[in-house]
């Protein structure tokens, strides 16, 4: 069922909303709390030209938090802000190759330390302040293998590697008062992202306990230390039933309470801990819609924080951080909840102890959007894919298949102007979670990785086939777009189902594996030659297999590639490569390149991507090749 909307007339008739106001319309991207002070945070916006930050902070002699001015310092998606909310810390790129050093900038841009000076570039999966203040640790990735780096912080002094690894290993968390690292490493099982935590001292880096779950089948990831000094207990995130549970688990004790809850289906991701008041806050997904739970540790009992108004928390991969925004404790009994829905911004909500709300950062006002369904549709081995879509009021012009990027990534009741700007134009809109999102447990997120896209294309069709059911999804009005991984299976359902598609929006996509292999970032590399290589192929038949090259002469559809110059996750030459192939078969392709890596800041150049679709898609309603327009 879709809303109505505020509507004006449009240059081809139709009734549609102003959509164009919101990629003119900076919003909320994340609020990064300072680690310690939560009350304190690191607010990130999304506007036209770039990312800006601002400080949100108690008010003197007041319990309310304000917003600061704009910061006179750059931060990018991945800033954070040191517990004294004196720094800005974030990855020196050189515009967005996410291969640099770390740098911290004063919050009055008055200064800037470059915090490695003497280390050759790296990339970043995982960063944190200790709650005392006096250590940053960062997990970082270079050509030797992957590293737990330790920078003091108080004052800032010279950064050492304190543990290493040749094996996979993200997201390193530091205690209290930095007197223990931990990290989630694959020592035990190379080669599969199957994690157990690693816990080491601050200072040798000697190995002191191991938390490993793989008896079970599953793996096991730190979400937090304890934030109370001399308190070296961890909150975990489990899966000895197949779906993410809570559990907290002491290091040198070796105690460990586990929080089975086998009421509830799904997921139930843990996100924060309050010790103090005996609280984790986790994020209940089932069938991917969300609800927002408070555990209490002492009784095992639930309670709802929010439910009903969208999602509240975004997963991340391949990142700085595990999710590029989400809800969190206050530390002092109370919550801030970061929601969106499809149709309204990001807003920052505080529950207070006694259970009182107040809007702390407020949405834009914007014309009203159109939600979206949520649908599970049966893939062809009888696998559930969830399916969210939504179909315009009047004369329907064609329908736009959205796939997400990761693939370890998910596709939440999330803020998409994009979405509302296809549904603006006349187009049904849809989006789907493949096998290999997040959230919906081990099977389904490891679906992925022994079926060298085949999963993946069964479940684009079966989605493809629902939308037909529904009314839409007719051939020659359909259209796919993906950006990443999504760019990825673009491209691959331009050539394995050339049937259902007349043409493809394929932004950062991986198209040619082999070829990507000689660009790619040391982060990704060793990960994907190992994941590719663990199947019934080799490792050269698997890149043949998942690569939309080798399907060049099916393609019967127009496709056009956005290309980042600088990007290191989905390189150039592939891209090239790519082209260079479906034009030498007689194939319609196009590229456009932008001057940035893999994710472009700012809502101009989404606006500008989403004007030249439109245009592209007028193009094949007047039966003109993409290729044939100038520039082409």
């Amino acid at each position: 069922m879709t809303t109505q909307h505020d509507a004006t007339a449009s240059s081809n008739g139709r009734e549609t909303s102003n959509w164009e106001a919101r990629f003119n319309t900076p919003y909320l991207h994340t609020v990064r709390p300072a680690m310690g002070n939560p009350h304190t945070a690191l607010v990130i916006e999304n506007h036209r030209h770039g990312v800006r930050g601002r400080l949100l902070a108690p008010e003197a002699g007041s319990s309310r938090s304000v917003l600061s001015d704009i910061l006179p310092v750059d931060v990018n998606f991945e800033s954070f802000l040191s517990p004294d909310a004196r720094w800005v810390v974030s990855l020196d790129d050189g515009g967005g190759s996410e291969v640099g050093g770390l740098l911290a900038r004063s919050v009055d841009g008055a200064e800037s330390v470059h915090l490695t000076p003497d280390r050759e570039p790296y990339v970043i999966r995982g960063m944190e302040f200790s709650t005392d203040g006096s250590t940053l640790l960062a997990t970082i990735v270079d050509d030797e293998g992957f590293h737990l780096l330790s920078v003091p912080a108080h004052p800032w002094g010279e950064a050492a590697v304190i543990w290493s690894s040749r094996n996979e290993a993200w997201y390193g968390h530091v205690s209290a008062d930095a007197s223990l690292f931990c990290v989630d490493s694959t020592n035990h099982n190379p080669g599969w992202r199957r994690t157990a935590v690693t816990v080491v001292d601050a200072l040798s880096g000697e190995e002191i306990a191991v938390c490993n779950d793989m008896v079970d089948g599953g793996p096991v990831r730190a979400v937090r230390f304890s934030p109370l000094a001399g308190d070296d207990r961890l909150l975990l995130s489990t899966e000895k039933s197949g779906f993410a549970r809570p559990a907290l688990w002491s290091p040198s004790a070796g105690e460990r309470t586990d929080y089975p809850l086998p009421a509830l289906a799904g997921e139930v991701l843990p996100l924060d801990w309050d010790p103090g008041h005996s609280q984790i806050l986790s994020l209940h997904v089932d069938a991917g819609i969300h609800r927002l739970l408070l555990l209490d540790t002492d009784t095992g009992e639930l309670s709802v924080v929010r439910q009903g108004t969208g999602s509240y928390a975004a997963p991340d991969v391949a990142a700085e951080f595990a999710y590029s925004a989400q809800s969190y404790l206050d530390q002092t009994g109370g919550v801030f909840i970061f929601e969106q829905s499809w149709n309204t911004p990001p807003a920052l909500i505080g529950i207070d102890h006694d259970g009182e709300s107040s809007v702390v950062i407020a949405a834009p006002e914007l014309p009203a959007g159109v939600p979206l369904n949520s649908e599970l549709v049966t893939s062809a081995d009888g696998t559930p894919v969830q399916l969210w879509w939504a179909i315009p009021a009047g004369e329907v012009r064609g329908t736009i298949l959205s796939i997400h990027g990761g693939p370890n990534l998910v596709t939440t009741d999330h803020y998409a102007p994009e979405a509302q700007a296809w549904l603006a134009e006349g187009f049904a809109f849809a989006s789907l979670n493949y096998r290999g999102s997040v959230t919906f447990g081990r099977e389904f997120r490891e679906g992925f990785w022994t079926g060298y896209g085949d999963r993946e294309i069964a479940d684009i069709r079966a989605v493809m086939d629902r939308l037909r059911e529904l009314g839409v999804a007719a051939p020659g009005s359909s259209f796919v777009t993906g950006a990443s991984y999504g760019g990825h299976l673009t491209l691959l359902s331009m050539g394995r189902l050339p049937e259902y598609f007349a043409g493809g929006f394929a932004v950062v996509a991986m198209a040619d594996w082999a070829t990507a292999f000689e660009e790619m970032n040391a982060a990704l590399r060793p990960v994907w030659e190992k994941v590719l290589a663990n199947g019934e192929l080799s490792f050269e038949e698997a890149c043949a297999k998942l690569s939309s090259t080798s399907y060049v002469d099916q393609v019967q559809g127009s496709v056009v590639l956005f290309q980042g110059a600088r990007d290191s996750r989905t390189p150039p030459a592939q891209a090239r490569n790519y082209i260079e192939k479906l034009r030498a078969s007689g194939g319609d392709v196009s590229i456009e390149w932008f001057d940035a890596g893999h994710s472009p800041a700012g809502l101009a150049i989404e606006h500008e991507w989403l004007e030249r679709e439109l245009g592209f898609v007028a193009l094949t309603e007047s039966s003109t090749r993409w290729s044939d327009k100038p520039g082409g």
